[in-house]
């Protein structure tokens, strides 16, 4: 067992991750700025409330707490606001991740496990999307992923940061029975959003329905927040280990339009979930599906609450039980 810091840990997945870690016997230490965290998602005691780019900060919690290993979720993730303002996501995401790591290699912590994204890969040629397609973002977020990704490489060949950096496809869901949920402000996601148009019955907004899919709207490949919480610690111990560098998609390999969403929250709920239909948004690809054959092999993960009806369930239920926490 290990003692893990978990960066952005009061946020939505880091949050998840927390708590699985402790789950599953590791010990933990939750450094999150708060800037848009919640303290309520990190147990008492836990967090420590530090910016990561003031990484003489940074080198002072990794030292006092004896850390073996760091688990990095800390950034600013909205796309929209991205491009609104991209130098805010190249300082934070950039310059936060760069702090982290030179805090880490200044005192001996070379164990990373880093939160990317499948926005690294841009519009696609071909679905399911492997680990090979090449890095082509269409978005300043997308693009602060990328050049993280980038750096670890350099660090891992020329300083010794062994990394594994996890693509994720669309996060969602929440851990029945945590106290956690998913509820951003603003709310961007699309199932928090139609689970509050069921809520509410105000109309959640449909972007396009003339996609060169099934029903015309866009499909994605929707993953439980649990199994991503799983697959990090998977991803930490095999660095434990002495797994080398690495990075992995993690998805379920199957897609859901939005108005398959649409229908499974109306059987869950059992309300209507009223919608509108708005013009497509540009940059959005008509279908993204993870092939996560590699991370399988590699470290033994696969998504084990794949159906779309128990991820709204979940969903649903963490919504109505839990106390808002990013």
């Amino acid at each position: 067992m290990a003692k893990i810091l978990v960066t952005g840990g009061a946020g939505y997945i880091g949050s998840h991750t927390r708590y699985f870690l402790e789950k599953s016997g590791h010990t933990t230490v939750v450094l999150d700025s708060l800037e848009r965290g919640d303290a309520r998602a990190v147990p008492e005691g836990m967090l420590r409330q530090v910016d990561l780019r003031d990484s003489e900060k940074v080198k002072q919690v990794l030292r006092e707490e004896k850390v073996d290993a760091v688990i990095h979720f800390a950034a600013y993730a909205y796309v929209g606001e991205s491009t609104q303002r991209p130098e805010m996501y190249f300082i934070n995401n950039v310059g936060g991740s760069l702090s982290l790591f030179e805090a880490m290699l200044e005192t001996g912590v070379k164990l990373v496990v880093f939160s990317s994204t499948c926005a690294s890969y841009g519009i696609v040629d071909k679905v399911p999307i492997t680990e090979d397609q090449p890095f082509a973002p269409i978005n300043p977020y997308g693009e602060s992923k990328v050049m993280v990704e980038k750096i670890m490489e350099w660090l891992d060949k020329f300083r010794g940061l062994r990394s594994v950096r996890l693509r994720y496809f669309n996060a969602c869901g929440g851990e029945p029975g945590s106290g956690l949920g998913e509820r951003h402000d603003p709310e961007t996601h699309l199932i928090p959003l139609v689970l509050r148009a069921a809520e509410t019955g105000e109309p959640v907004t449909v972007f396009g329905d003339d996609y060169p899919t099934p029903d015309g709207t866009c499909i994605r490949d929707y993953i439980h927040v649990s199994d991503l919480a799983e697959a990090h610690i998977l991803a930490v111990e095999y660095l434990l280990k002495g797994g080398k560098s690495d990075a992995f998609n993690l998805g379920t390999g199957k897609g859901h339009s939005v108005k398959k969403v649409l229908a499974a929250a109306e059987r869950v709920t059992g309300r209507k979930a009223p919608y509108t239909m708005g013009p497509r948004r540009e940059g959005d690809p008509p279908e993204l599906v993870a092939d996560a054959g590699k991370v399988w092999k590699a470290l033994g993960w696969r998504a084990k609450r794949a159906g779309l009806e128990e991820i709204v369930r979940d969903a649903w239920e963490t919504r109505r039980s839990s106390e808002p926490n990013i």
